[in-house]
Formats: structure tokens, sequence, C-alpha cells
């Protein structure tokens, strides 16, 4: 597909976007690596292009727009703002997720709209502005909201480590599934004879003797009962229309207590987007769906997907309040946004 086509279509997104009021934004391509990495998780850290400059240190090729939007927004204040952009990422590609007749790329553009707000409809309108945005394109809506299964995590009758473990794994489902089954199962008594034997290893003693102290603790703590675990694979497993989600939501509330306000919120969302002529009928809730999103989500995601084999949403976003918190330095503001790929609509239109 030529670039060009990819630029018209990402232009022509723009200028819907800064319809809704949003002023163009340029990151830098080339970003200050450091603690921005650690904010985009363990995926995108794999598979960011990462470079040592003898003056400025470890440098990254801009994997995402999010976080340096955030960043530039945060440092001038945390005040209401509206954000637009066009431009290039770039990400290593995993060979086990592309297939060979058509690799993903490891650069391509995106066109993104960032809205830094306190209205509580905030999500309801960044979703029905790509909705409108996207019609043409016949693409099937699907949202989630991670807020709902971190709540559901903290709200386990486990001890604080073993909770914030799972947390930290919610994004990588085989490593959360096997901690929970080991959270779930009796433990085994370890032994730790005293030894007057020399430390050995790059670990230093006094390291090894606080990590058999938390080996010897976490052994002692009674197993996760089976019925939590049965609760968390059916909020996992929920995938429906929205009308039909929200009864079973209700209903898993009743058990887990924790996620009771969550449910609230999403359903107050459906309303909101319900309000802005979007069929709800149309519109996919999976409560799993932000584990496949980026790490830094913490509320409303959301996604529109082609009917094409192999192919990444074509459009993808959701809200990402904590990580104000992180870039603030003492300010904060509510965030949500999301972003378009140009380059698989006019893939699209070539197909039509």
């Amino acid at each position: 597909m030529p670039k060009r086509d990819k630029q018209a279509i990402g232009q022509r997104l723009l200028a819907r976007f800064r319809e809704a009021g949003a002023q163009e934004i340029a990151p830098d391509i080339l970003l200050p690596a450091g603690d921005l990495l650690d904010l985009y998780g363990e995926d995108i850290r794999a598979r960011a292009y990462v470079t040592q400059d003898p003056i400025r240190g470890e440098m990254m090729l801009r994997p995402d727009f999010t976080v340096p939007v955030v960043q530039a927004h945060m440092a001038n204040g945390a005040e209401p703002a509206r954000y637009c952009y066009l431009g290039e990422v770039f990400r290593k590609q995993d060979i086990g997720e592309t297939r060979p007749e058509k690799p993903r790329d490891s650069e391509y553009l995106q066109c993104g709209f960032e809205l830094f707000s306190r209205d509580p409809a905030a999500d309801a309108e960044v979703f029905a502005l790509f909705h409108d945005l996207l019609a043409p394109y016949g693409l099937r809506a699907e949202t989630g909201d991670m807020g709902l299964m971190l709540d559901a995590i903290r709200g386990l009758p486990l001890t604080e480590a073993r909770s914030e473990a799972l947390l930290h794994h919610l994004w990588r489902p085989r490593r959360f599934a096997r901690l929970l089954k080991r959270f779930s199962t009796p433990a085994i008594a370890r032994d730790f004879p005293e030894t007057k034997a020399p430390w050995a290893g790059l670990r230093g003693e006094a390291e090894m003797t606080r990590r058999i102290a938390r080996l010897r603790a976490d052994a002692a703590v009674a197993p996760l009962a089976p019925v939590w675990s049965e609760r968390l694979a059916r909020l996992f497993a929920l995938r429906a229309p929205a009308p039909e989600a929200l009864p079973a939501l209700r209903d898993l509330a009743g058990d887990m207590p924790a996620i009771a306000p969550a449910v609230a919120r999403i359903e107050a969302r459906m309303q909101a987007v319900a309000a802005r002529g979007i069929d709800l009928g149309c519109v996919i809730f999976d409560a799993s769906h932000g584990r496949s999103t980026m790490e830094y989500y913490d509320g409303f995601t959301f996604s529109f997907l082609a009917d094409r084999a192999g192919w990444p949403p074509v459009a993808s976003g959701g809200r990402y309040d904590a990580l104000t918190r992180v870039l603030g330095r003492g300010r904060e503001i509510p965030a949500v946004g999301g972003i378009v790929r140009p380059g698989l609509l006019a893939e699209l239109e070539g197909l039509a």
C-alpha cells in the first residue's frame, strides 16, 4: 500500500480530531528510554528498538504516542486538554504472532486522540468519536474495563504479596494462571536448615536471608478457597453483547462485592454511550478485553476489529488515570484516548 495513501487517510482522521477540539502535538521520534520503558510494561519493553547514545544515554524509537503525550501534558500542568497526533511508531514483531504471507509491520502510522478531562462522560465521548469515524468500515466494536479485573483481584482474600503478584501478571494470562493455581494449592513446607557454609552466587547473605524469610512466611499462608478461582474464571470468561453482559455482571457482583463499584461505572458508561445514538446490541463487552491492551490502561478499554485473520485491532484505546499520577509529580487528571492505524484503513479501502 503506497505510503501516500496511508498519510492521506491519516490526515483525514487528524482533521476530524481537530474538529473535536484537539490540539496537534508531535512528540520526538527518539525518546529517552529509562523510566518510559517501565511504564509501557513487559510486552512493549521487549519490542522496543533501544540504542545507546554516548551523551543522552539509553534511547528508544517511539513505540507509542500516549506516554510521551502524557509526559508533555503533565510537565505543563494538569488542566483539561485535548490532543491529536499523526506519525510513525516502531515495534519489533514476534514471529509467533504474525503470518509469513502477511507479516506485521515494524514501522507503521498511528493517528490518535487523547482527552484529559474530569468529565465523567469522557469515556463515552471518546468511544463515540472513534465509533463514528470508523462506521463506514463495518468494524466490530469490543469493550472492556481493566478496573473490573483489578478490583476483582484486590478483593480476593489473599496476602498483600500474593495479591500484588497476581496484579503484576494480569496481562500475562499463562503466568497469571500458574500463580493462581499455586496460591490455590496447599503449600509444601520447605526446610531451610541453618548452615555455616559460605554463601555462593551473585546474591548476598542479607538478600538471601530476606528471601528465605519470605518463602517461609508464604508457605504458612492458607490456600485460596476454590470458590474464588471459580468466580474469577466466570468473570474472565464473560463475553456478550453489552445489554446481555450487564445482568451477568450484576450477578457476579453479588458473589464478588469488590467489583460492585466497577459494575456501576460500566452500567453508567453504557447508558452514556447509548445516549449518543450507538446501538449497544452491536457492542461486545469482554471482561478480559483489557488483558491484551497496554499495561498502563486501568479502566475502560475498547478496540475496533476487522474480520481479517491475523490482523491487529484497526483502532484501540482506553483510560489511563494512573499514568497521569505517575508522570504528574504530584498532579493528576483523569485521561482517556485511542489510536487508529491508517495503514489498515487504507488496506480495507483497497479490499472494498
